[in-house]
């Protein structure tokens, strides 16, 4: 018993402490005591599956491999992520529309839908039919599965052997792959996209699918697309009747339709025909003997229109009016466009005769075109160099950089928030969030007006202005103007960094054409259904233009912009005796040239680059596309009522030169096509169509002195049932 009389111990802090240290410096003890021995038991216990010699190096490559491929698996889909986007789309939707499409006058220019049929089974086909295409395109399709490696490398071979490219690599699978997601655009993203959607169409499609698809969307020339309705096109025949020799004429279209087209150049048809059996034999498809006949008897063609058709038009005008039709109670459709065959003509002419004379020298190979009249009509729309080589529109579907070209809507803002044109802003440097934009060749400017800025294109100005007033108000502007393109409201936005298309240019400056008016641009005047009912017309169904600047700011900036042609860089581009006012525009490392000019007339947007958007050689858009614009405008202003640009004094009249016939002693003041020549109108075209039939049919003389018959012509004069298709929708 405890001494109740005994003194307490005290409690000592430090005597405390002191314990709890002891306790920790003896657990620690035994942990490192006894993990000691813990680990030497387990190196000993590792010990007994240590590797040495090959077998160690081939663990170590093992795990690097392993490594390796955790690594490629995740960057494959990172990069396989942005391909199977493209497969949310209705890729399958192929709504039949059969429709024939007129010119702003009234006269047929071509046909849609009508000419993509797909409705023969695979099974139908003939089997030399689909030989022949698996010979030329992909002979090892029902063993590799989306993408050909052996293939692959036997066309490396090929083609450095024959120091050219002789063979291609891609399988009907990335070909479909192409065709229904993709563009023709020769991009390392695009090849990526093309061999990700190859795999995910292996996985989601049979082989007979594959190959149907393919066989019913490629595009075959003329108009035609999907085997189907190149065999009608071409051969006026089903499918399942084509013999070999047409068999084997159409399985080479897949590589070039426009160059091996046998309706516009039968013996290059012929001469691709015999390397397809050439192919098949090789193939071990057919023998040497099974072929001869179709090599001895090449196949014969119908003899077709070689009349150039505006396929990019078409293209573009057949997708506004799916659109349109969506909910129309018939899908055969007749409908007039805004296309002017003269000017569509011309402006395929000023680019292509301008690729062809400088595109080497200036290391550029494609071009496009967007041509709207007051009112926001499309009369011209050139997608591209050749569309048998390439369908994909650079005119309505590629995006592009516009460089300086989007400095007008910045100056638009500008002069709607108060801005003058005479008003002197400074051009001196100036530094955003560390980027630091320069002028072209490093130049360096003061105080400057504001015209003088615009007209010269310096860029430091509309950085600032835009720094100043703020940039999400300039992308809306842009918006209400006609871009369609999404835009970033970024530091670098005034330069042009964004992307727009052809299309979208021609409308936003058409705005200043049209006095601050929305330009309205459409391609579709009228559908009507095969009976002559009109079921949409533009001008009670579309929509109306409405004021998207103002007065003052339109006068504005047309006054800055007609002087980018008299003292800026645009002086290529200058009209004599019109009015002229525009913008050019070079994206950075001269990937990208433009010039978008406009009269009180027509707006048209001109670019040049690349497909693969490889630098040129120093191409500026005061260089071919002002002279592209201008040879163009030219001819456009021949022979039409001029109209004055808005608020802005008209150039001084000068005697008007007449267009003479050169003769032996005097040549001619202005040669003769450069004259536009007026289109015969709808009544004097549909009579001198059925003056042509009646001669057509008309007997000869000597057969009506033996019959004794009337030779007194047929008066016709009042017979209106001629053409009854063309006079569905009135001339306009």
């Amino acid at each position: 018993m405890r001494d109740p009389f005994a003194p307490k111990k005290k409690y000592s802090a430090s005597k405390w402490l002191m314990s709890v240290d002891s306790w920790v410096d003896d657990a620690m003890y035994r942990f490192k005591s006894g993990g000691g021995e813990s680990w030497e038991t387990l190196t000993i216990f590792f010990r007994k599956f240590r590797l040495y010699g090959l077998k160690k190096a081939f663990v170590e490559v093992a795990c690097e491999g392993l490594t390796l491929g955790v690594v490629g698996a995740i960057l494959m889909l990172a990069l396989a992520k942005p391909a199977f986007e493209e497969t949310d789309k209705n890729w399958r939707a192929n709504k039949q529309y059969a429709v024939s499409f007129l010119d702003r006058f009234g006269n047929e220019i071509g046909k849609r839908g009508i000419l993509h049929n797909d409705a023969e089974p695979i099974d139908a086909l003939p089997d030399h039919f689909i030989k022949a295409v698996m010979a030329t395109e992909d002979r090892r399709f029902f063993e590799h599965f989306g993408i050909d490696f052996l293939g692959l490398v036997r066309a490396m071979v090929e083609n450095a052997r024959a120091n050219s490219v002789v063979q291609g690599g891609s399988t009907i699978t990335q070909q479909l792959a192409k065709n229904l997601f993709l563009t023709n655009e020769r991009t390392l993203e695009r090849k990526i996209k093309e061999a990700f959607l190859a795999l995910w169409l292996e996985y989601n499609l049979s082989k007979e699918e594959i190959l149907k698809l393919y066989l019913d969307r490629a595009y075959m020339g003329g108009g035609a697309f999907g085997a189907a309705a190149a065999s009608e096109f071409y051969f006026e025949k089903s499918i399942r009747d084509v013999n070999l020799a047409e068999a084997a004429m159409m399985a080479g279209l897949y590589k070039a339709p426009a160059k091996y087209a046998p309706h516009v150049n039968l013996p290059a048809a012929r001469a691709r025909a015999n390397e397809v059996l050439t192919n098949m034999v090789q193939a071990k498809f057919m023998t040497e003997g099974q072929v001869i006949n179709a090599r001895r008897n090449p196949a014969n063609v119908v003899e077709r229109d070689k009349s150039d058709v505006p396929d990019y038009f078409l293209d573009h005008a057949f997708e506004e009016v799916k659109e349109l039709a969506a909910g129309m109670p018939t899908n055969t459709l007749v409908v007039k466009t805004t296309i002017d065959p003269s000017l569509q003509t011309a402006a395929e002419d000023a680019v292509l005769s301008h690729l062809r004379q400088y595109g080497e020298d200036y290391g550029t190979n494609q071009g496009a075109m967007v041509v709207l009249e007051y009112g926001g009509a499309v009369r011209a729309l050139v997608g591209g160099r050749d569309y048998g080589e390439s369908q994909f529109n650079r005119a309505t579907r590629a995006r592009r950089q516009p460089g300086s070209t989007f400095k007008p809507y910045i100056y638009t803002y500008a002069v709607q928030q108060g801005y003058r044109p005479n008003q002197t802003v400074s051009g001196a440097g100036i530094t955003i969030r560390g980027w630091s934009p320069q002028n072209y060749n490093g130049r360096r400017f003061g105080n400057v007006s504001l015209t003088t800025a615009l007209v010269k294109s310096i860029n430091t100005v509309p950085v600032r202005i835009a720094a100043r007033l703020g940039r999400q108000p300039i992308v809306d502007l842009a918006y209400r103007m006609g871009v369609e393109s999404p835009l970033t409201a970024e530091p670098a936005m005034p330069l042009g960094t964004n992307e727009m298309t052809v299309m979208e240019q021609a409308a936003g400056y058409g705005v200043f054409m049209s006095g601050g008016y929305s330009t309205n641009r459409h391609t579709i005047l009228q559908i009507a259904d095969a009976s002559g009912t009109i079921l949409y017309d533009h001008k009670v169904d579309g929509p109306k233009a409405e004021q998207v600047i103002s007065e003052d700011a339109t006068k504005a900036m047309n006054q800055m912009l007609s002087q980018v042609p008299e003292w800026g860089t645009g002086r290529r581009a200058k009209l004599e005796g019109i009015k002229t006012a525009g913008k050019t525009g070079t994206t950075q490392s001269y990937r990208d040239a433009w010039f978008i000019g406009y009269t009180g007339n027509f707006v048209a947007a001109v670019w040049f680059g690349n497909d693969d958007y490889g630098p040129t050689r120093r191409l500026t858009g005061g260089r071919l596309p002002a002279m592209t614009w201008k040879k163009f405008m030219t001819y456009a202003h021949q022979n039409i009522d001029l109209r004055p640009l808005p608020f802005v004094e008209p150039e001084k009249p000068k005697k008007p030169v007449v267009a003479k016939v050169a003769s032996a002693d005097k040549p001619a003041d202005i040669p003769v096509d450069v004259i536009r020549q007026k289109p015969l109108s709808l009544e004097t075209t549909r009579l001198l169509r059925q003056l042509e039939l009646d001669m057509k049919n008309a007997p000869s003389l000597r057969a009506l002195q033996v019959t004794g018959a009337s030779t007194q012509p047929v008066d016709r004069s009042r017979d209106n049932t001629a053409n009854p298709t063309i006079q569905v929708v009135q001339n306009q």
